[in-house]
């Protein structure tokens, strides 16, 4: 995988001062920290259906606010400037364009993502998050994007890391408040039956310490989203620190799950609002030309999807 492509989409401009100081009064007092500098904006064409199903609070506010933790490569990366690009940040600009109303990510810890949605700090969450069961029982998700998890290890895979069975008993890191966790877990009585015992999982504040973890040798693996994997071992000390580990009956990731949009299920009509759009984005060819300028094309979907949940 190629690092991605500094430039923005063709349909990206410079951003004026008007839309900048529309963005710091739409801000609430108690916004959470201000989102990294964004020097382009996009335009190009809305979509009429999309924003006519937009409710006029976000027409009136100019912006619609998002949650995203970042950096989280690549899905929400820093570039030298200190400027906000990656696969959540690009979509969330395109489907600004179709709405009308320009979407930007506020940083917010992962962990903190629903609760800054509750507190009515966010307006929907943009930050590599799976569509989960146990999500769905607070949010709504508007899917874009279908992949698994991968374990990413020491290049030269120096404890001969081939499926997960083998992190039985061994130290693994994963980032805080994800999925994988879970998914680990779920190969205890295997672990247990095979002898070694459970995965020893240590949760970690974000990716950046479940690398480090691994680099320092305070976990042996480091199981997560399989886009990060795979952008993490082509980058990293330049693509000599880590590998993912092949796993020939998993060639897609373990677990392949939906990465979704979450709104809280009380906006309905924004929820539908984001449906229109981002079928409007996969339909003129701006998603794929997106996902494409990362190399995570191959996970890329047909159409919107909607879980509503229980």
């Amino acid at each position: 995988m190629n690092t991605p492509q500094r430039s923005r989409p063709s349909w990206q401009i410079a951003v004026s001062l008007g839309f900048a100081a529309t963005l710091a009064l739409s801000a609430c007092s108690a916004a959470p920290a201000p989102a990294a500098p964004v020097e382009e904006a996009p335009v190009g064409e809305v979509d009429a259906a999309a924003a006519a199903a937009l409710p006029e609070k976000y027409v009136k506010a100019g912006v619609i606010r998002v949650a995203s933790d970042y950096p989280y490569p690549p899905m929400e990366m820093l570039d030298e400037d200190q400027n906000l690009t990656g696969l959540d940040f690009d979509l969330a600009q395109a489907l600004g364009v179709k709405l009308g109303v320009p979407l930007t990510l506020e940083k917010q810890a992962f962990a903190t993502n629903i609760p800054a949605l509750q507190s009515g700090q966010s307006d929907i969450i943009m930050s590599g998050m799976n569509d989960t069961a146990k999500r769905q029982e607070t949010l709504d998700f508007v899917d874009y994007f279908h992949a698994g998890f991968s374990i990413m290890v020491l290049a030269g895979n120096p404890e001969k890391i081939t499926t997960v069975l083998d992190l039985c008993g061994k130290d693994v890191a994963v980032s805080k408040a994800t999925i994988q966790a879970e998914i680990l877990r779920g190969y205890d009585d295997q672990c247990t039956q095979a002898g070694p015992g459970p995965i020893k999982i240590a949760e970690l504040p974000s990716e950046t310490d479940v690398q480090t973890a691994v680099r320092s040798g305070k976990a042996i693996a480091d199981v997560v989203d399989s886009a990060v994997a795979a952008y993490s071992a082509q980058t990293a000390g330049d693509g000599e620190m880590f590998e993912v580990v092949r796993d020939p009956a998993n060639p897609n990731g373990y677990n392949p799950v939906f990465t979704g949009i979450g709104v809280l299920k009380k906006d309905s009509e924004l929820t539908s609002a984001l449906v229109l759009a981002l079928d409007s984005i996969i339909a003129d060819g701006s998603y794929q030309e997106i996902l494409e300028k990362y190399d995570l094309g191959d996970y890329a979907i047909d159409k919107a999807g909607l879980n509503l949940g229980s």
